[in-house]
């Protein structure tokens, strides 16, 4: 799991780390080898104080985390305090909401950088990494799909999406690429399957949620019928390049980084 690699590399560099993982979303096991702490999402105040006194100046946030209901989020009055910060953005869309709370926990004296700053090799290169190479009806494809996930991302809505033979299948919004890729299943038309392209968002925050693809993703694009995944080169997180790239060539889909100067338009 990319948490527990970017761990590990932290330490590699000579770093001290201490994890604070959000109940309900992290992995325990991933935990469990480095000092930590499972915090409740909305304990603000707990968490601030953790950090603290585990002497954190440099926050590395990482991983999906299910945007929760003010009633489930059940915010101590840090928490309270924090929100009145954010402002408007906790209402907004989730790149709006996570430069907002970059932009907070500045203010607090913490400094946000990215996975990718630690784990160099995450960022994923430009140019095919599979063995399998896209032909010119995949490429329309993901000429289309940069196109709709360009579109998707101008109003914070996702980062990706799922096009076959130039008819979009299915846009990723709360739900997630995971939930999408299940959906496309039923979905697919019969022909030449269709592509995954995920993109940065314009404008992104990019020291959160950077667009992530692994073996997971190449499992689900597999099921779903798919003949390849297309991601923006240099914006995109590997969370195990060697992994994914296995995976990709035994299940025989294309893995290409694009261009950032032509994905973002």
């Amino acid at each position: 799991m990319l948490p527990g690699r970017v761990a590990a590399a932290a330490i590699a560099a000579g770093r001290r780390v201490f994890l604070v993982g959000l109940d309900g979303f992290a992995d325990r096991a991933v935990l469990e080898p480095y000092s930590h702490e499972l915090v409740r999402i909305g304990a603000a105040g707990r968490i601030l104080q953790l950090l603290r006194t585990h002497d954190c100046s440099e926050l590395v946030l990482i991983g999906p985390v299910r945007r929760p209901s003010l009633l489930d989020l059940r915010p101590d009055a840090e928490g309270f305090r924090i929100l009145a910060r954010i402002g408007r953005a906790a209402f907004a869309g989730d790149d709006g909401l996570l430069a907002a709370v970059v932009r907070v926990l500045g203010e607090e004296g913490f400094r946000v950088i990215g996975a990718h700053e630690v784990l160099a090799e995450a960022a994923a290169p430009a140019g095919v990494l599979s063995r399998a190479v896209p032909d010119a009806r995949a490429m329309a494809d993901i000429a289309r799909g940069a196109e709709v996930v360009r579109a998707l991302g101008g109003v914070d809505v996702g980062q990706c999406c799922v096009v076959q033979q130039g008819i979009v299948l299915a846009v990723e919004a709360a739900e997630g690429t995971d939930a999408m890729l299940e959906r496309c299943t039923a979905l697919a038309r019969s022909g030449p399957g269709g592509v995954l392209v995920k993109l940065v968002k314009p404008g992104q925050e990019r020291r959160a949620d950077l667009p992530t693809i692994g073996p997971d993703t190449v499992r689900l694009a597999r099921q779903a019928g798919l003949r390849g995944i297309a991601f923006e080169a240099g914006g995109t997180i590997l969370a195990d390049r060697a992994g994914t790239i296995a995976a990709a060539d035994a299940a025989g889909l294309f893995l290409l980084g694009l261009d950032p100067d032509t994905a973002g338009g």
